[in-house]
């Protein structure tokens, strides 16, 4: 696996949508290009921070907004 190939998976690999080998592969060319390990050790940066700072609720009033909209399309 190359650059190419490993960046635009990133995604499914920390989403755990990959098969073990390509998994596997994904990993063995992370532990091999330091770009690479970095982009993928910051967007697991970024997901954590997004999981425990962004606990903002929409109001009921947007959310029953939404559902009407959603219930006439």
């Amino acid at each position: 696996m190359d650059c190419e190939g490993a960046v635009p998976r990133v995604y499914h690999y920390l989403d755990g949508e990959l098969t073990v080998w390509k998994r596997r592969a994904i990993t063995r060319h992370l532990d091999e290009c330091p770009p690479c390990a970095q982009g993928f050790y910051f967007e697991i940066e970024i997901r954590r921070v997004i999981a425990t700072r962004c606990r903002d609720e929409a109001p009921e009033a947007l959310r029953r907004r939404i559902a009407d909209a959603l219930g006439e399309a």
